[in-house]
């Protein structure tokens, strides 16, 4: 899960609450004009008023979705116009207004616990105008009930919205976690393991990313450790996986922190220099053939160049965003490199031509 997927499940939820909210205002404004709670039958403007928003902004909403309706500023609307309607009907009845009372009040509070069972603030603009007006035109016998029928959704929704919100958080937290993660497994992914270099598929997105910003002068460098089969075979593969630890540090710190440095594969390396010119690469190449040299990692099977670990490089042009074709040039000249000797550098605009 996404942050994103996160905000479109708490907008989903939002707009559920809305269009529940709306519906039963409507039912309820529905059910006052047709049945009402007293024998005197009146049509009230407040009632047309909520029914008429009830059926008009869900439309509204569908057809406008970017815009955001304020459900507390709507539950405050809806509550006053709910206390109006009590005020004009109570004004209008001769007797037995105390249970018309408590009815249009316990109406009110079903609508606001269903619809904002997680929502203490919205419930609160809601119900609270009609539960004043309520106890201002209460007779006095049933002010205990209206305060208990009123504190006790409250405490209830109170006491939801605490463990909702606590829930939210864990939840968040757990999200952040999983995706802190997910983000390092995606890193260790593009890693060789041994090295810390990065390995093909982390080579590639680097590239990705790297070849789409801007088209400035680069140069592929591709490197291999002189003999290494030999050094493997007769030292043993944990020494060989020292010595290739070694190389690798010695490559990082030859090269600049936006240089891209890979394990290609076995002994091989594969440098990709950003913004660079030819005499920048050979440069670079140089260092790196010197800083591998000086490690003095011994080698006795590359003693016909030395006795220690040398690298042998090939250099090539990054010409557009092909970088196969770079790799492949490279590659032919670190083939020609071997084959003057080991230790060597060789660009591969210097081969001769076949």
């Amino acid at each position: 899960m996404t942050l994103q997927t996160w905000q479109s499940l708490c907008n989903k939820k939002y707009r559920l609450s809305l269009r529940l909210f709306l519906l039963l205002n409507a039912i309820s404004a529905l059910f006052s004009i047709a049945l009402p709670l007293s024998h005197l039958r009146i049509l009230t403007i407040p009632v047309c008023i909520i029914f008429a928003a009830s059926l008009v902004l869900p439309v509204l909403h569908h057809y406008f979705p970017s815009r955001k309706i304020n459900i507390t500023l709507i539950a405050l609307i809806f509550g006053c116009l709910w206390a109006w309607h009590v005020i004009t009907k109570v004004r209008l009845i001769n007797d037995n207004a105390d249970a018309f009372l408590l009815i249009a009040l316990l109406s009110i509070l079903f609508i606001g616990t269903i619809a904002f069972s997680n929502n203490i603030l919205a419930f609160l603009f809601h119900s609270l105008p009609v539960f004043v007006s309520c106890l201002w035109l209460s007779s006095g016998e049933n002010e205990f009930r209206m305060i208990y029928s009123f504190a006790l959704p409250v405490l209830g929704i109170s006491i939801q919205h605490a463990i909702q919100k606590r829930n939210d958080h864990f939840a968040q937290a757990l999200m952040n976690r999983l995706m802190q993660e997910r983000k390092t497994l995606n890193d260790l992914s593009m890693l060789d393991p041994l090295t810390g270099l990065y390995n093909r598929r982390g080579l590639q997105h680097k590239l990705d990313n790297m070849l789409a910003v801007d088209d400035s002068p680069r140069y592929v460098l591709l490197l291999d450790i002189d003999h290494f089969k030999a050094y493997n075979d007769h030292y043993g593969h944990m020494m060989g996986d020292q010595a290739l630890i070694r190389v690798s540090a010695a490559l990082r710190n030859a090269v600049r922190s936006r240089d891209i440095v890979a394990r290609f594969g076995g002994e091989e390396f594969m440098i990709l220099l950003n913004n660079a010119e030819q005499e920048d690469a050979r440069r670079t190449a140089e260092r790196i053939r010197q800083q591998v040299y000086d490690l003095k990692i011994p080698h006795m099977f590359n003693e016909s160049v030395a006795t220690n670990v040398t690298v042998s490089i090939g250099i090539a042009p990054l010409l557009g965003n092909d970088i196969e074709a770079s790799l492949s040039r490279a590659d032919k000249a670190l083939y020609e490199a071997k084959h003057m000797g080991r230790n060597n550098i060789l660009v591969s605009e210097e081969l001769q031509p076949a």
